[in-house]
């Protein structure tokens, strides 16, 4: 952090991960992931998957298989990814998982599209809801 300030960085902060996820190190873990992808069959998608390596949509089974593996060492461009979205006209982002971390991070990039996030039965009822709703 402190070599990053001397070169210009504004602000440096050390990041609490498990691992150099989304960096060269991570090559030899994607050729692994790359291995398993081949054995299994994705098909085209009917809904165009915008991928954090180029923040570009795909369809191509092919493409995403590509994408997944090139997600583990390469830059996560997710504002651009976000931002894609927004200019294709997407006005609401779901997330599913534990926690709202991605919501959150959505929200950053424009505060007036509609996010929700899903972690149980009780929060995907409460989504449904809302957007039947119109919220």
């Amino acid at each position: 952090c402190e070599l990053a300030k001397e070169k210009g960085a504004k602000r440096a902060i050390p990041l609490e991960v498990s691992g150099p996820f989304h960096s060269s190190l991570m090559e030899p873990a994607a050729a692994k992931l790359r291995a398993v992808l081949d054995q299994i069959e994705i098909n085209d998608a009917n809904v165009p998957v915008i991928a954090n390596v180029n923040a570009a949509e795909m369809t191509s089974a092919q493409q995403i298989k590509e994408n997944l593996v090139k997600q583990l060492y390469s830059p996560v461009l997710w504002e651009n990814s976000v931002q894609y979205m927004l200019d294709q006209g997407v006005d609401t982002f779901i997330e599913i998982g534990p926690g709202k971390v991605l919501s959150g991070l959505i929200k950053k990039v424009n505060r007036r599209v509609a996010t929700y996030a899903i972690s149980d039965i009780e929060t995907l009822e409460a989504t449904i809801r809302a957007i039947k709703e119109g919220n």
